[in-house]
């Protein structure tokens, strides 16, 4: 199934017996800016900000002084379970003096992110893919000719005395179809390799 991202940040508040939850769901490229969103939304006077996020393969949640799995691990169940990837969701809770129990917390912790990740608005996530190509200059004019036509955004271009050498990042679907493109308007001059971060 593919996931989305958000579009945009959001935010939900739900109150339960005189505890306020409000839920803050923010995009994310990597670790470094899921914990910079977490920071940017630490609210020091709540009695708790517990939080998860999630980038592919990478997750990390935290109960932040709720009892064991009540609060991190039902925010990271609410990301997985909406479809979503490349999100930080912080749940910040300001204690009303009546005790929840485990699975009330559960409950809560879990459905306001759930909930404010249900009515967010969601923007596809593409796997993109890098790659470097060489093409000798005489078939030039056809690699940039067939760049558009697969959505592909050219990165950077270098020169050497035998042609040049492209990176290129593109939608990973579209990679055979450019070297199809490419192999016949050529005839087979043009190399392929993976850009260097996006070899397997």
């Amino acid at each position: 199934m593919p996931l989305d991202t958000l579009a945009a940040p959001a935010t939900h508040t739900l109150e339960i017996k005189h505890s306020r939850f409000v839920a803050h769901a923010a995009p994310v490229d990597d670790e470094d800016s899921a914990m910079r969103v977490l920071r940017e939304i630490h609210v020091p006077d709540a009695t708790h900000n517990c939080w998860a996020w999630r980038v592919g393969d990478q997750y990390r949640s935290s109960d932040d002084g709720e009892p064991a799995g009540t609060a991190g691990r039902p925010i990271l169940a609410a990301i997985d379970g909406q479809g979503f990837d490349r999100v930080a969701v912080v749940v910040v809770r300001w204690y009303g003096g009546i005790k929840l129990g485990a699975g009330g917390l559960v409950r809560a912790y879990g459905g306001c992110a759930a909930e404010c990740l249900r009515t967010a608005a969601r923007q596809p996530l593409i796997d993109l893919a890098r790659l470097t190509l060489r093409a000798p200059f005489d078939a030039l004019g056809s690699v940039h000719a067939a760049l558009p036509a697969v959505q592909a955004h050219k990165l950077s271009e270098t020169f050497d005395p035998d042609g040049v050498a492209l990176c290129i990042e593109l939608p990973r679907a579209q990679v055979p179809d450019l070297k199809t493109r490419l192999r016949d308007a050529t005839r087979d001059r043009v190399e392929f390799a993976p850009a260097a971060d996006d070899a397997p």
